[in-house]
């Protein structure tokens, strides 16, 4: 196991607690519901706030351009990424990260909070003091709260563009692009690393912990060595596009076969994850999504057996 049991679960639970915070925060936005078997219109259905405004997708020809684009934008943001890493430009990744963050945010406290006047506002400002805390004034409680609802905000501006053709495509494009990122290129490993060493910031769960020889360790060093010589401490991280995959997917899902479906999506996602998380060996990197991708899979055909 790459990490302590404890930590592991951790991990796990916050990666569930996303993936049900996604389908109340796709649900309340959604134009489509599935009632009895049938896909329905919803009538007066919540639209994105801040203006935001998803194009009608009718046909299959308009889920399929909308495919092509997300890839396009995938691609592009993958390689401003990239760029912008080896430039060192960390003002602009920080401005980047924080309106981001700000605006999924937003879209998720929207959803989230009682329905008062405003309410768009009031989850707005909720957003900015939690991105200063994200981006500016990072601790494991501000890091992890802002990702438990940074992840659902941008699954509900994705999941209307997709069907389920075209969500098991990205899918695979995405298991495809993470082998190659983390085993071939090593590109994942080397942007993380910026990430968390330059930016101090991190896309995704971060929960660090000492193990008993680290902790061992600084029980011997004084207060003063801790704070000039420290101790490099272990960390447990899942990066923000294994969170957010599983909860587009499920929302499409949710709006094609209905909301047990979609909770089944979930769960075959987690057990895809927890199978990594317990047979991984320490001090090696492995692509998450691969693992992700077939629990999602299983959980798909067991439900299209199931319908």
């Amino acid at each position: 196991m790459k990490h302590t049991v404890k930590i592991t679960l951790i991990i796990l639970s916050m990666f569930l607690l996303t993936q049900f915070i996604g389908l109340h925060v796709i649900d309340n936005y959604a134009k489509e519901k599935v009632v009895d078997g049938v896909v329905v219109s919803v009538e007066d259905s919540n639209q994105l706030p801040y203006g935001m405004e998803i194009p009608e997708t009718e046909t299959t020809e308009d889920y399929d351009s909308n495919f092509v684009s997300i890839i396009i934008s995938f691609v592009i943001a993958i390689t401003i990424l990239f760029l912008l890493t080896r430039v060192k430009s960390k003002l602009i990744m920080r401005t980047w990260f924080f309106f981001v963050t700000v605006l999924a945010i937003g879209i998720s406290l929207t959803a989230i909070l009682p329905k008062w006047q405003a309410v768009s506002y009031i989850a707005l400002g909720l957003a900015v003091l939690l991105a200063i805390g994200k981006v500016f004034r990072r601790s494991f409680i501000s890091h992890n709260l802002s990702e438990l609802l940074i992840y659902p905000g941008i699954a509900a501006v994705f999941v209307p563009l997709l069907n389920l053709k075209t969500v098991i495509i990205l899918l695979v494009v995405i298991s495809v692009y993470d082998m190659w990122a983390v085993w071939k290129s090593k590109i994942m490993q080397k942007m993380a690393k910026y990430q968390m060493d330059e930016l101090k910031i991190f896309s995704g769960f971060y929960v660090p912990y000492a193990s008993k020889r680290q902790k061992a360790k600084m029980n011997k060093m004084s207060k003063g060595e801790l704070r000039t010589k420290g101790v490099k401490i272990s960390a447990a991280i899942l990066g923000g596009g294994d969170v957010i995959f599983p909860i587009i997917t499920a929302g499409v899902i949710m709006k094609t076969w209905g909301l047990i479906p979609a909770i089944g999506i979930i769960f075959g996602a987690l057990l895809g994850l927890s199978l990594l998380l317990f047979f991984s060996e320490k001090k090696k990197f492995y692509p998450a999504m691969p693992f992700i991708t077939s629990g999602i899979f299983i959980a798909m055909l067991i439900s299209w057996l199931l319908i």
